[in-house]
């Protein structure tokens, strides 16, 4: 090899190290400090072994419960969850490995989201049964619970589930680009370039700055990805769930570019809410 091509190379190599160290500094140094900025608004509920972030407003029966879309958060409901607050008492919480929750010892399964949802509602003392509403990949996830335990679901509220707005439901970021982008953390990229948080601007202050947080978080994208690999696993089985044949089921469908803009955007979770809304008023009313 040429002199001069071995100094190219070289210097091209400890340019890039140099850049990748710069990268882990300054995402571990954000990382501190947006721990300290945003720590947890609701309560560290033990739902058997490892301990889930659960975050209720309001007052009133039913109680409705939020499972997030693929890649996000409880946070990412801080629209809707403000406005139903105003009707009665609902509750977002983070699966297990995502936002404050802890990931314990075993990997994603879809199986394993609706008996950590029921016992951190039972072990949070919040009673049942509630109206559960999901969006996108957590449409699905709801709609398991509500096939597990009919008992304590009192109506389903989908947005966007995947098996039925295929054409309009949230397709970013891939499932590869998840795969990867821990590793893009770590080296600071994708707090530099905003690659998954460009949208979270359009939640309220303080739920903006969280989910734009734990979207640059390797711990946070790490379980992400492992819900997003199983994804046509969670599909099918939501597809093949025997429903209570009087359970009350509402669809919503709202445009979305990627996941974080279905629910940070206003309008939808205008949408979404009156949706919730009209649930609610439904099951006080007793209609079946």
């Amino acid at each position: 090899m040429y002199p001069a091509v071995r100094r190219v190379l070289l210097t091209t190599g400890v340019v890039l190290l140099l850049l990748i160290l710069i990268g882990a500094t300054y995402q571990g140094v954000a990382t501190a400090l947006e721990r300290r900025r945003f720590p947890h608004p609701g309560r560290m509920v033990d739902a058997g072994g490892h301990q889930l972030h659960l975050y209720c407003l309001g007052q009133g029966r039913p109680t409705v419960v939020l499972e997030a879309p693929a890649t996000t958060m409880s946070a990412a409901w801080a629209w809707v969850q403000m406005d139903v607050a105003k009707t009665t008492r609902v509750c977002s919480y983070d699966r297990a490995g995502l936002g404050w929750s802890e990931a314990g010892d075993a990997p994603f399964t879809p199986q394993a989201v609706a008996p950590e949802l029921n016992a951190l509602l039972a072990a949070a003392a919040e009673p049942a049964p509630a109206i559960i509403a999901g969006a996108e990949l957590g449409a699905a996830l709801a709609t398991l619970y509500a096939a597990r335990y009919p008992n304590d679901t009192a109506a389903l509220v989908l947005v966007n589930p995947p098996e039925a707005f295929s054409r309009n439901t949230a397709s970013s970021p891939s499932a590869k680009f998840v795969a990867f982008s821990p590793w893009l953390a770590r080296a600071g990229v994708l707090r530099t370039m905003r690659t998954l948080s460009a949208n979270t601007g359009q939640l309220p202050q303080p739920a903006a700055g969280v989910l734009r947080a734990f979207l640059n978080r390797p711990d946070h994208l790490t379980r992400a990805a492992g819900e997003l690999a199983r994804w046509d696993d969670t599909v099918m089985l939501s597809q093949a769930a025997t429903l209570r044949r009087d359970l009350p089921v509402t669809q919503v469908e709202v445009e979305a570019d990627d996941r974080v803009a279905v629910l940070a955007n206003r309008r939808n979770a205008q949408e979404v809410t009156q949706a919730i809304d009209r649930a609610v008023e439904n099951v006080r009313r007793g209609r079946r």
